[in-house]
């Protein structure tokens, strides 16, 4: 048998891959690893056991820059997503091998549709297992509460997103006061679980202290998004105990938080808006119950005063009409039984005295309690006081002494009045959002 060099021996294995594998192949794998240098990018490809999960098979790969500089924006305007480790792909690739380098697939192609199926294979894998578990709706069916002032926030410190949300909540037209604490966490990456469900971690500490807990991502490619899309994050977010409102700052798809969330926005000023329209829609009702409140108060304290108005003017003469018939009525016994004894008469100016003092203690008792009537009405209308609405952290603010309700009642050169607890700022409109 004769011997051959290790470079000879590569050399037949290649010129062999050349004459049979002359074609190119559709070829499914799982990336490993994904690497980009001068244009170029590199991958390794892995294929898992259906069962065990162990590897059982491996292979390198490279798209050249003059391909790649095309499938690239290709493939992520598609799916929405980078190439990165984990993602299941589908390569149109032509088989090489090289005496120095070994083995390698030259990839030509792309199928971006086949990844986006596993993606949304991969939702709904985890959908399922939330609704298995009965958890997927949990969020959704805590009730907000009324009044939605302390937000728990997660989010990048540096986020421009996290800057537009505060501003929104701060400049509001109704002057509403939110109080925000932000949880720091990691909005791209392979950190976003982790991250995020020790933010939710720490809120969860301090839940009495929270009204809802907002989660927002500004700007950023939606390739960044797959941190979003995992069972442990997932089940973190659907069985939190507080409402969890998501702006994460993309259109194109719904990652399984935001369906799990309670409420979805599109982008963090999205998610300050739907906050300052829920407190509007509370102030609102509470303005028109306060002034409801107090015009019935009103008007049934203007017919309780007339009710006792009249009678009290009834008394004097009812009383003066039955003492009169009454006297009628002993003069007339008195003079029919002339023959009867003294003590009998005594008697009988004995019953209109009593008379007498039942009837004026009647009269006594229904002023009382009409009185206590009033006084219970004027308590009700105290309650009512836009001052005590006003200690409540609310303003009032009124055109021409009207309350503004909606900016469409305001045009640019309008002089507005807003009624703080401790005073009264007048303000001219200059822009109206």
């Amino acid at each position: 048998m004769q011997d051959i060099s290790l470079y000879e021996l590569n050399s037949l294995v290649r010129k062999t891959i050349d004459l049979c594998m002359i074609d190119e192949y559709w070829v499914r794998a799982e990336l490993s690893e994904v690497r980009e240098s001068r244009g170029h990018c590199y991958l390794e490809f892995i294929q898992k056991d259906e069962f065990s999960h162990g590897i059982v098979a491996k292979a390198r790969g490279q798209i050249w820059a003059n391909k790649w500089a095309f499938l690239r924006p290709y493939f992520e305007h598609t799916t929405g997503q980078r190439l990165s480790a984990g993602m299941q792909v589908l390569v149109k690739a032509r088989v090489t091998f090289h005496e120095l380098y070994g083995f390698s697939l030259n990839i030509s192609e792309i199928d971006p549709t086949f990844t986006l199926g596993d993606i949304a294979r991969h939702r709904q894998e985890i959908l399922r297992i939330l609704h298995e578990e009965g958890v997927d709706t949990m969020n959704k069916e805590l009730p907000l509460p009324r009044l939605l002032q302390r937000i728990a926030v997660i989010s990048s410190a540096t986020a421009a997103g996290y800057g537009d949300f505060c501003n929104q909540l701060a400049n509001n037209d109704r002057n509403l006061v939110f109080f925000t604490e932000l949880f720091p966490a990691v909005m791209q990456g392979n950190e976003v679980e982790r991250s995020v469900i020790s933010a939710l971690n720490l809120i969860a500490e301090r839940r009495d202290e929270w009204d809802a807990v907002v989660i927002i991502r500004g700007g950023g490619a939606t390739s960044d998004l797959t941190g979003f899309d995992t069972l442990a994050l997932a089940e973190n977010v659907s069985q939190f105990p507080l409402p969890i409102i998501t702006g994460i700052g993309h259109e194109r798809d719904d990652t399984v938080i935001d369906i799990v969330s309670h409420t979805r926005v599109k982008t963090p000023t999205a998610a300050a808006e739907f906050l300052i329209h829920h407190q509007e829609r509370e102030l609102d009702l509470l303005e028109d119950f306060a002034a409801r409140l107090s015009s019935e108060a009103r008007n049934k304290l203007t017919y309780e005063v007339q009710h006792l108005q009249l009678l009290t003017s009834k008394v004097p003469a009812l009383f003066s009409t039955f003492k009169a018939r009454e006297e009628l009525r002993i003069t007339r016994t008195v003079m029919n039984l002339q023959g009867l004894s003294t003590q009998f008469v005594e008697r009988e100016r004995n019953n209109i005295a009593f008379i007498d003092n039942k009837l004026s203690t009647c009269a006594l008792q229904l002023i009382e309690k009409n009185t206590n009537s009033i006084s219970l009405i004027e308590s009700k209308l105290a309650s009512a006081n836009p001052d005590r609405i006003l200690r409540l952290g609310f303003s009032i603010t009124r055109l021409k002494g009207s309350a503004v309700k909606d900016t469409s009642m305001l045009k640019e050169g309008d002089e507005i009045e807003t009624t703080l607890l401790t005073g009264t700022i007048k303000s001219t409109i200059s822009r109206r959002s």
